[in-house]
């Protein structure tokens, strides 16, 4: 959730449910996901650093896993959610679904549906030329209905075994499954809201098993742990109820967001909000005033830095916005997100006596995060505005390459290659983009 106009990375096609739907990046969230998840990965032997969490704009309450070691969030689950311990509850059954590889196994549920929707077909289309086509399109249809039933079967399991590695990770950590129960028992009174009922068709056709039933096994297994009555962690409830309200102010028409946050509280959650509701309205300096708040209760806090030079930034006052973004980028030690929009405001004032300081913060902050397109924008603006062509084509290819338009990266990639000098590091890049862009323009065309 990157939660400015300047600096909005819009990633599409991250994995096969991501596709078309947009990252959303915001260092101070993924702080959040990094430290609420981390004793949860340790507790199911992993390492922290080899998975990543990742929001998406998506108004369903949703989590899911794609392949590979990445958990992915919608933005409609942490509006859902009250409590971090709740988000921390839905992440454990996703670590669950890793750690059993159900993303790569789904394949084993479909083989036994798969070879019995095969042999009905095979059954059916005897019975027809037998001369009974009504008794072989019964025949089909009860093997369709059989193959389902395996499927949606095997799905359910995975559920179930996800739910069980959730109770050990959280365990494992030490953290409370009361905000696993707390959860489960909103997804169940949404099911009564919306009239579901429990019937045998509604069992057969799930590919989850019952809420009522899941929530009855995970209270139970909860409650005989011994962190069960354990406090929550009052500092990452703290944050949670920071970043919840940024996306809210972010996503929500600015009427929506003045309704839930009124200018009554004056909490920081509430100022976050309300900046973003008047920052959207073009009353910046009323968005500014709650950004100023922010600082006046806590002068070093990064992130409300950081939305104060993004506002500034985004009001056309570039100089303006420099200072405050530099201490957020001190205070965050670099925090490549924040860095590459602290490189945007120097370059923004299109002094340059700016520049060489910009490249600097851009080199570091592409070299903590490889992927962000927007970063890699900015560098080679940089390097044209010095002259370096073949660096601005680089650049571009890295850009364009992370955005999947695979044609322009491989163009750009060929003109650095060929302007570079051999067998220098940049020079290999280069030729490793064109390879690999290449690769996928080929894998497109084969696809049609």
């Amino acid at each position: 959730m990157t939660l400015s106009t300047a600096a909005v990375l819009a990633l599409a096609c991250i994995a096969p449910r991501a596709q078309a739907q947009e990252v959303l990046r915001d260092a101070e969230t993924e702080s959040f996901f990094r430290d609420m998840s981390a004793p949860i990965i340790q507790a199911a032997g992993m390492d922290p650093h080899n998975v990543d969490v990742v929001l998406l704009n998506d108004g369903e309450i949703n989590a899911f896993v794609a392949g590979g070691q990445t958990v992915y969030i919608n933005s409609g689950l942490l509006g859902a959610a009250d409590h971090a311990e709740e988000v921390q509850g839905v992440f454990a059954h996703e670590l669950g679904h890793i750690v059993g590889g159900h993303a790569i196994r789904g394949g084993e549920g479909a083989k036994p549906a798969t070879a019995i929707t095969l042999l009905s077909l095979l059954l059916g289309a005897a019975a027809a030329a037998a001369g009974a086509p009504e008794a072989g399109m019964g025949i089909f249809m009860a093997g369709e209905q059989a193959a389902m039933g395996k499927y949606l079967a095997f799905s359910r399991a995975q559920e179930a075994t996800a739910d069980a590695a959730s109770v050990k990770f959280l365990a494992g950590a030490g953290i409370s499954g009361r905000g696993s129960v707390s959860f489960f028992k909103k997804l169940q009174n949404m099911e009564y809201r919306a009239g579901f009922r429990r019937t045998a068709d509604a069992e057969f056709y799930s590919t989850h098993p019952m809420t009522a039933d899941r929530l009855t096994t995970l209270q139970d297994s909860f409650e005989q742990d011994a962190a069960w009555n354990r406090p929550e962690n009052p500092d990452l409830q703290r944050r949670f109820l920071r970043i919840k309200a940024k996306l809210y102010g972010y996503l929500a028409e600015p009427q929506q967001t003045l309704t839930a946050y009124p200018e009554y509280l004056t909490d920081v959650p509430a100022h976050y909000a309300r900046a973003y509701a008047y920052h959207k309205q073009a009353f910046m300096d009323k968005s500014l005033a709650e950004t100023d708040a922010i600082l006046a209760q806590q002068p070093d806090d990064a992130y409300a830095l950081e939305l104060k030079g993004q506002v500034l930034l985004e009001s056309g006052r570039p100089l303006e916005a420099i200072p405050p973004l530099r201490r957020a980028v001190d205070l965050t030690r670099n925090q490549p997100l924040i860095a590459t929009t602290f490189a945007h405001a120097l370059l923004a004032t299109e002094d340059p006596a700016h520049f060489a300081e910009a490249e600097r913060v851009l080199k570091g902050a592409v070299a903590k995060d490889h992927d962000n397109p927007f970063a890699w924008y900015e560098l080679g603006v940089v390097y044209e505005a010095q002259g370096d062509t073949a660096r601005a084509r680089l650049a571009s290819a890295e850009q364009q390459q992370m955005e999947l338009h695979f044609v322009e990266s491989l163009r750009n990639a060929q003109a650095a290659e060929a302007a570079l000098p051999k067998g220098s590091p940049d020079w290999l890049r280069a030729q490793d983009i064109e390879m690999s862009s290449r690769a996928m323009i080929e894998r497109t065309k084969k696809k049609k």
